[in-house]
């Protein structure tokens, strides 16, 4: 009975299919495409550390980078007290 023409000789269902792909096509210009540029963007900080770089931790250390590895990375955080922190752990680069 849903796929009886309504007054008019239009679909109800085809309506409903068109507000659902409004619906959706809002919901991906307003929250997953940028959640992925905001990721791609991280993605690219990470890959562009390099010694010398002032970082900030996840965990809220502030430390400078001395050597970049596969995974992880050292990071001075004072006089000679390295530790070493995997990358995806870089919360993100400071300015000098």
């Amino acid at each position: 009975m849903l796929f009886l023409a309504a007054e008019g000789g239009a679909n109800p269902l085809v309506g409903n299919l068109i507000w659902l792909v409004v619906v959706f096509g809002l919901m991906y210009f307003l929250m997953i495409r940028p959640q992925q540029k905001e990721q791609q963007e991280r993605a690219e900080m990470i890959r562009a550390l390099k010694p010398g770089d002032k970082i900030l931790t996840n965990g809220g250390l502030i430390g400078v980078i001395t050597k970049v590895e596969d995974l992880s990375i050292k990071v001075r955080i004072a006089e000679k007290v390295e530790v070493e922190v995997l990358k995806t752990g870089v919360a993100r680069k400071l300015k000098d």
